[in-house]
């Protein structure tokens, strides 16, 4: 996760992308690719978490190469999301380079500036593409914890991915312990509440052949806690 020059206000809510990447999805036990968070991290230390954080001012003005499908799309600018969600799809390439050191993203050359953040994803050769990015769930931090987040969480098969899948060297400090965990074993580690949630919902749909008709949204408001659902667009009578 990036870390910027100003620090945001702790009680404020910040848009976040976290990327469930999945290997061997129609295999007979798919894994995922998890880290533990450190200790001394002020939000959900000694966690396990999938790759992700929050946006970066910068991701605003970085160009795709691919967009996310048209139905993500919808989904992704549903209640507020209109004018960030190109910002969260940048957001999840680069935060998963930065974790992982995995690429997600096809051969290109960058034009103009760089932002720092983005020189050494841009010195592999590839620009980001979200095309192979699913957007299937949403959660907004409860009251009360030393970060919030709007967290859009992107399910992406591991062969989207650039590289050897097993291949960490490039990644930052932010997670260690980095490594693949098959699903029929994931709940025994340490996972957040909100992870397991997730989790439930990914599994019963890996198996499908086309996506859900639409996104749930854990939402966590001062007054109350909600579980909605995204359809990106009115739904009309009989669907």
């Amino acid at each position: 996760m990036t870390t910027t020059a100003q620090t945001p206000d702790k009680t404020a809510i910040r848009d976040a992308a976290t990327v469930i990447v999945v290997r061997d999805r129609r295999g007979d036990d798919p894994q995922v690719l998890m880290g533990q968070r450190g200790a001394k991290a002020a939000f959900m230390p000694n966690k396990f978490v999938f790759p992700g954080g929050a946006v970066d001012e910068a991701d605003h003005q970085i160009p795709l190469a691919g967009a996310v499908a048209p139905s993500c799309q919808e989904r992704l600018c549903a209640d507020g999301g209109a004018q960030v969600w190109q910002a969260l799809c940048v957001a999840a390439v680069r935060e998963l380079w930065e974790e992982t050191g995995l690429i997600l993203g096809r051969p290109g050359v960058w034009q103009g500036e760089l932002p720092e953040d983005w020189k050494s994803y841009a010195a592999t050769g590839h620009v980001p593409d979200a095309s192979g990015l699913s957007f299937v769930f949403r959660a907004l931090t409860p009251p009360g914890r030393p970060r919030r987040f709007d967290a859009r969480f992107f399910l992406l098969e591991a062969e989207q991915l650039a590289g050897d899948l097993d291949d960490f060297s490039r990644a930052c400090d932010e997670l260690s312990h980095l490594q693949w965990i098959p699903l029929s074993q994931v709940r025994r580690f340490d996972l957040p509440f909100i992870t397991e949630v997730v989790l439930a919902e990914v599994t019963a749909n890996l198996s499908r052949e086309t996506p859900p008709e639409s996104t749930p949204f854990f939402r966590n408001d001062d007054e109350e806690s909600l579980f909605l659902r995204l359809y990106g667009r009115k739904k009309r009578a009989g669907e």
